[in-house]
């Protein structure tokens, strides 16, 4: 596998591969399956491993948050979806929930070469056929098809849900209304004047503005506001 060509790196700002794939749902064409929506792509090393089933259950609770904002869930894991089957009934029984969103099946690594999803830190982490196994990687989509975020957790770490419901929230935030969210932002607290918004124009956008350094412009950004900016 070390010597097989490898694809341009993925980047923020890339076009996500377009791949076809069975999933536990069916067979889809990932660009036709998102659509018109937002997208979370992520990966697991195997099925029947304890931090993946804790992550899956968890997303399973958050699905009704992710679809108001237009978010379509789809996991992918280097086992078949015969066996996701089994493993789904666990993920069921851990949410107390039904999981409702597809897990692809990636059984030879081709989608997760292509999104580079592979472990290059532990040459252990590989199946009986010397394959390496994918970690976590996370794949924010926008409906043109952009990839907006990307992170990659060690196999021994689970995601935050809750985060990945964050993001979602500043980039459709900043896509709408011209603004960025500072650190440790969450819904309903200011939000950053963009750099491209000069004075003048935020007096009209943002009357309440309040500058902290001529670089640093701080307004607030009503529920309402934020969820205007959802799909």
């Amino acid at each position: 596998m070390a010597d097989e060509p490898r694809a341009p790196p993925l980047r923020l700002g890339s076009r996500a591969p377009n791949f076809k794939a069975e999933t536990t749902l069916g067979l889809i064409d990932f660009h036709e399956w998102i659509g018109d929506k937002w997208a979370i792509l992520f990966s697991h090393p195997e099925d029947y491993t304890p931090v993946c089933t804790t992550e899956l259950a968890a997303l399973a609770k958050y699905e009704p948050e992710f679809t108001k904002r237009g978010v379509k869930l789809i996991g992918l894991s280097a086992n078949t979806v015969e066996t996701h089957g089994g493993w789904i009934n666990d993920i069921d029984e851990i949410a107390g929930i039904t999981m409702t969103f597809p897990i692809i099946g990636d059984k030879d690594r081709k989608i997760a070469f292509a999104y580079d999803m592979l472990d290059h830190q532990d040459t252990t982490n590989v199946d009986s056929r010397g394959i390496a196994f994918t970690i976590r990687s996370v794949f924010i989509i926008d409906p043109k098809k952009t990839i907006r975020l990307i992170l990659s957790y060690p196999a021994s770490t689970g995601r935050n849900t809750a985060e990945l419901l964050r993001v979602v929230d500043s980039l459709q935030a900043s896509d709408k209304h011209r603004v960025t969210t500072p650190v440790n932002w969450n819904p309903g607290e200011d939000v950053i004047v963009h750099p491209s918004v000069k004075d003048e124009e935020a007096k009209t956008l943002f009357p309440e503005f309040r500058v902290v350094k001529p670089y640093l412009r701080y307004t607030t950004l009503s529920k309402e506001a934020l969820v205007a900016s959802r799909v």
